[in-house]
């Protein structure tokens, strides 16, 4: 499968981010949690290994704003996937899949 159908197929992808608060009424993604959906979700998609996610940490709950996490494929691919906060429950979906080198 091609990267451009493999990047369709994961763009409709949704994940369901807990959230956690933190001092000073912040609210943030819990990136571990978002790591590992985001993982499970993706190597089923892709139809490929997803070996490592990192996501940012802190990333503050606001509908609307994206942040990128970056992905590794078992075949040594690096990825980059932008997500999208969709509410104040913090769940996100992909809207950009693409090689971390382009």
């Amino acid at each position: 499968m091609s990267l451009r159908k493999r990047s369709a197929a994961a763009l409709g992808l949704l994940v369901a981010a807990a959230i956690v608060s933190i001092g000073c009424g912040e609210t943030v993604i819990d990136s571990t949690k978002t790591e590992e959906a985001l993982e499970a979700n993706l190597s089923k998609s892709l139809k490929e290994k997803v070996t490592s996610v990192e996501c940012p940490s802190g990333q503050k709950v606001e509908k609307g704003v994206t942040f990128t996490c970056s992905i590794k494929l078992k075949k040594g691919e690096e990825q980059t996937a932008t997500l999208k906060i969709l509410n104040e429950n913090a769940d996100v979906s992909v809207i950009n899949l693409r090689r971390s080198n382009e």
